[in-house]
């Protein structure tokens, strides 16, 4: 896909970027239509094309919203998937740029898997375009749980017009029924109650659709987490153990959708590391994975424990996104490796957000400390960084060590992603 058919898409006005993201896909995946759900826009649900089904029909922000367990961070799914309310073949793109991730759902017009190599451009596309309005959206806005908040306050608005319309048709039925001067009492009782309770069946499922993105009870949030972890796990013969979280680990209450979006992002992007980033030790590798989940008064704890050589290291953590994306909720993520025992990590997010606006860390950083944090930032070796500053290598590790204990880090990936949330813009 050549580069000037990426920077037309993107650079396309608003309602023009759909139709031609579109048909620059055409060629390589043909396709009836595509929806795509953002949080970067004041519309985060957008579609594009011809809808499966009757006339009139269209695909529903949960239909899509119920793929985002089959696709893992930054990558691609493809089977077939309910539409619209009919099953249809789909290629659907999550893209890491953003958080949660955004997804592409694309209708294809042809029931052939596609191979990884001609998704691959398609994905690096989608990464393009998410960033891009990513950075657009948030230029000049300190991130941090208000956007988020609204990105899901607009998701809702969406399923709330949907359930309005679903309310209207229902009482525009009814109406036509009672006004039918054909049809007797009795003819017309039966009908208007009929139609009642085939209205009352579909708007309650339409309101739990909606809840969904807002809240969602916690055993059902781990059932849908252990789902899409299957899928990750068995073609490699990886076995599976579940801490079912019951009553005294809170397995009924409900939670805040972004807390379990970003929960079940962090444990799967964990299970991804244990699977590729520790290879084999004295052929020892990963044959079991545990994960469990309780909910206490104030947090949502994940485990996940492999078996494997106990080599897992922050820094498959940092080029996964995990810190970043656990950051702007207050999230907290521990690493216990022993070597030859297998690895536990474990996962924080409180349910609630502080009682206090959050500080800003980087204010208490020297001047020094600011500029080496900066370079820092930049993904620049304590080498270049020394170079950069004009200062010793033993200094820059002494300032890093200090802004380290200031910050309350452990890692460079950590400090990397404060700098980039409060650092100057």
């Amino acid at each position: 896909m050549e580069l000037t058919v990426a920077a037309e898409v993107i650079a396309a006005p608003k309602p023009e970027t759909l139709p031609r993201l579109s048909a620059a896909l055409a060629d390589v995946i043909p396709h009836a239509g595509l929806a795509e759900l953002i949080t970067c826009a004041q519309s985060p649900f957008q579609l594009h094309g011809r809808s499966p089904g009757d006339a009139g029909s269209a695909v529903a922000i949960a239909e899509v919203a119920a793929l985002r367990p089959l696709i893992p961070a930054g990558g691609s799914w493809q089977g077939r998937a309910t539409m619209a309310g009919i099953e249809v073949p789909v290629v659907a793109l999550s893209s890491a740029r953003s958080e949660p991730s955004a997804l592409l759902v694309l209708l294809r017009t042809e029931d052939t898997p596609m191979p990884d190599e001609h998704l691959a451009p398609v994905l690096a596309l989608w990464d393009l375009l998410t960033a891009h309005r990513v950075g657009v959206q948030t230029d000049g806005i300190p991130p941090g749980r208000l956007a988020a908040s609204r990105a899901v306050a607009a998701a809702r608005a969406t399923a709330i017009s949907e359930l309005g319309e679903a309310h209207a048709t229902a009482l525009t039925a009814l109406l036509h029924t009672l006004r039918d001067r054909d049809l007797d009492d009795s003819d017309a009782r039966t009908r208007a109650i009929d139609l009642t309770v085939s209205a009352l069946s579909e708007l309650r499922s339409r309101a739990e659709l909606d809840q969904v993105l807002v809240e969602e009870r916690a055993s059902d949030a781990f059932e849908r987490l252990t789902d899409s972890l299957r899928r990750i796990l068995r073609p490699g013969g990886v076995r599976l153990d579940l801490g079912i979280p019951g009553a005294e680990e809170g397995a009924d209450r409900m939670l805040p959708g972004d807390v379990v979006n970003t929960v079940s992002a962090a444990v799967r992007a964990v299970v991804h590391a244990s699977l590729e980033d520790q290879g084999v030790s004295d052929g020892r590798q990963v044959s079991r994975i545990h994960v469990g989940w309780e909910v206490d008064k104030a947090d949502l704890r994940a485990t996940v424990r492999d078996d494997g050589p106990g080599a897992l290291s922050r820094h498959s953590f940092d080029s996964r996104r995990v810190i970043e994306r656990l950051s702007p909720l207050g999230g907290r993520l521990k690493v216990d490796a022993v070597p030859d025992w297998g690895t536990t990590v474990t996962i924080e997010v409180p349910l609630t957000p502080p009682d206090t606006p959050r500080q800003d860390p980087v204010t208490g950083l020297g001047a020094r400390e600011l500029e080496v944090l900066e370079q820092l930032a930049r993904g620049r070796r304590n080498r270049d960084i020394a170079q950069q500053l004009h200062i010793s290598e033993s200094t820059v590790k002494f300032h890093l060590a200090k802004i380290f204990d200031k910050l309350g880090v452990s890692s460079r990936g950590e400090a990397a992603a404060l700098a980039h949330q409060w650092g100057p813009k």
